[in-house]
């Protein structure tokens, strides 16, 4: 299924969700600074989710490779966790930005409180027309932001616009891995309407990158290592509670009662990691 066939989400919607979401986050305990997928490099890791979280970041930061000289736009900077990290790790300037005002709030209540406000700066703003000049950035890293935006093309060219030439991007997609189903699974459908979100055709990605004027490094298949890891750790955890577990994101979908546990063992639900550079 390919973004024409699903509902566009609406920025300012998108953002109004968020918004409530980190409201109800920290008002009932679940919140986290991280609010991305883990990562988990091996099958037999021990990482807890918070870990793996963590080490998500961590890859980003080994494809990025910036140092105390660079600057780093976070595309999707959720309540600013990783730009944090990414920060903390290398010493370089962070600029984070979301459509969620709340999201933004939060983000530089933490940068302070961390000491860092004048190394991450986080501001409003939509991604579909980004509020810098030209060659702005040295690398730009975007953590499952892309399937929150009506139309990658758009934010994949805004992108190349700010990054100046040989800066690079990664990113994490979300997509229906191949074969797909003729119905695909219900958790899919779950997960799309109580985030606002759309699946990425991964035969397209490629042709996306190029049409942007960026430079394809790498385009891997991690759902091994991310979603399919993260839905089963959230099973696993709600079976021993015996509840659902509000871990992160999960208390957002109470609305279309969706818990990440609802992707358990759904394979087709895949996760894509792109590197690119602008020549």
């Amino acid at each position: 299924m390919t973004d024409s066939a699903q509902t566009v989400p609406v920025p300012g919607a998108v953002g109004e969700l968020y918004d409530r979401l980190t409201l109800n986050a920290m008002h009932d305990g679940t919140f986290n600074t991280n609010v991305h997928i883990g990562y988990w490099d091996t099958p037999d890791s021990e990482a807890t989710i918070e870990e793996a979280m963590d080490r998500l970041t961590d890859v980003f930061i080994e494809h990025i490779r910036v140092d105390a000289s660079s600057h780093v736009l976070d595309l999707g900077c959720g309540v600013g966790g990783p730009g944090l990290r990414v920060v903390a790790r290398t010493g370089a300037r962070v600029t984070g930005i979301s459509i969620s005002e709340e999201q933004i709030k939060t983000a530089n209540r933490l940068a302070a409180e961390a000491g860092v406000a004048d190394r991450a700066v986080f501001q409003h703003g939509d991604a579909m027309k980004l509020p810098f000049a030209d060659a702005s950035f040295d690398a730009v890293m975007a953590l499952e932001s892309l399937c929150h935006m009506p139309d990658r093309q758009q934010v994949l060219t805004e992108i190349a616009r700010v990054l100046v030439p040989g800066g690079r991007l990664v990113l994490t997609d979300v997509f229906e891995r191949h074969p797909r189903k003729e119905v695909r699974h219900p958790g899919i459908d779950k997960f799309c309407r109580g985030l606002m979100s759309t699946t990425a055709d991964i035969d397209d990605y490629v042709a996306l990158l190029h049409r942007a004027g960026l430079r394809l490094r790498s385009l891997t298949d991690v759902t091994e290592q991310t979603t399919l890891r993260l839905a089963d750790e959230i099973a696993k955890l709600a079976a021993v509670e015996d509840r659902p577990v509000a871990l992160d994101e999960s208390n957002f979908f109470s609305d279309d009662a969706f818990q990440p546990s609802d992707l358990a063992g759904v394979d087709d639900f895949g996760c894509l990691l792109a590197t690119a550079e602008r020549p």
